[in-house]
């Protein structure tokens, strides 16, 4: 019995160390690398396109949190996306949305891409056919998806999602979901107008940084999407707001511009994906906004400046 007692006692003392090692490791994992996006589902994604059938099951983060590279450009091929000519990848903010309401409402099931990438080209031939697509889809952006998941109700998928205020997510009927990572916004069929001419003159332009969470210092690179004409310039001098509740002060910041020139030209699509900005490295902890003016705007009806998604600075060094 005093044998048994002692066996028992030594199992016991070995198993709380070992939760507490368990415990410890859980905990620096969390302090030194924290999430680079606010939605992310386990990391783990199973895509296919139902037109290709070219499909990827993938972890999207390695052991230590930080993005897979490899993995990503797996997923660039279902989208159809060209990652050589690019040398970029599907917007990860996109994917990883996309995992997180999957995970939601059916987790580890095969999710179904109806559209993915689309050409500028394309995109034009599927509006001339008279197909319900916006002249300024963010398809050919690389930051929008149709998709649908086996057994899961369309409509409840667009409400959940809706609920979010993430995001932009469209349904027109049926099993398919619209899904981009653009600014907030809902629709349905009745309620898309993309053959109205509302996001002419880059009206609705949409400025995005890569990830969510930056440190103090970071270059962060911005993109815009939603753009109806190329040719028009941004200032170098852009500000980093605070947006937090009775919160609104500025920084100053800087973009990366050619030749040192106060006015730089996005001249196309391709220029407008790669836009770097420094962060100041004094900021503190917070939740931002980083505003854009435009310069040289070639229509009056163009906005004046935009301003980006919310973003988040940590004091912690990341992984990416």
């Amino acid at each position: 019995m005093a044998e048994q007692a002692s066996s028992l006692h030594r199992f016991s003392v070995f198993f709380l160390l070992l939760l507490m090692i368990v415990i410890a490791s859980e905990s620096v994992t969390a302090d030194t690398v924290p999430r680079p996006f606010f939605l992310m589902g386990d990391g783990y994604i199973h895509i296919r396109n139902s037109k290709s059938g070219e499909e990827a099951r993938v972890n999207l983060l390695h052991p230590d949190g930080s993005l897979n590279r490899e993995s990503l450009a797996e997923i660039d091929k279902v989208f159809g996306f060209p990652t050589g000519e690019k040398e970029d990848n599907i917007c990860p903010r996109l994917i990883f949305m996309l995992d997180y309401f999957s995970d939601l409402v059916a987790h580890g099931k095969a999710i179904n891409i109806e559209s993915g990438y689309r050409s500028p080209e394309y995109n034009a031939k599927l509006r001339n056919k008279g197909g319900n697509v916006a002249k300024t889809s963010m398809h050919m952006d690389g930051k929008a998806l149709d998709f649908n998941i086996e057994g899961v109700s369309g409509r409840e998928l667009w409400e959940l999602i809706k609920s979010r205020e993430c995001c932009g997510v469209g349904h027109y009927g049926g099993a398919n979901v619209h899904l981009d990572s653009g600014r907030p916004r809902f629709w349905e069929a009745s309620t898309s107008k993309v053959r109205t001419g509302e996001s002419d003159f880059n009206r609705y332009i949409y400025l995005s940084t890569e990830y969510d969470r930056y440190r103090p210092g970071d270059r962060v690179r911005l993109s815009f999407s939603s753009v109806s004409d190329f040719g028009f310039g941004i200032s170098r001098a852009a500000a980093v707001v605070e947006d937090s509740e009775g919160q609104n002060r500025s920084f100053p910041a800087w973009i990366h511009v050619r030749d040192d020139a106060s006015c730089e030209l996005i001249a196309d699509r391709d220029s407008s994906r790669f836009v770097l900005l420094e962060l100041p490295p004094d900021l503190h902890a917070g939740r931002y906004r980083i505003h854009v003016d435009f310069c040289n705007r070639p229509f009056e009806q163009m906005p004046m400046k935009t301003v980006s998604n919310q973003i988040e600075l940590i004091g912690k060094e990341m992984n990416r």
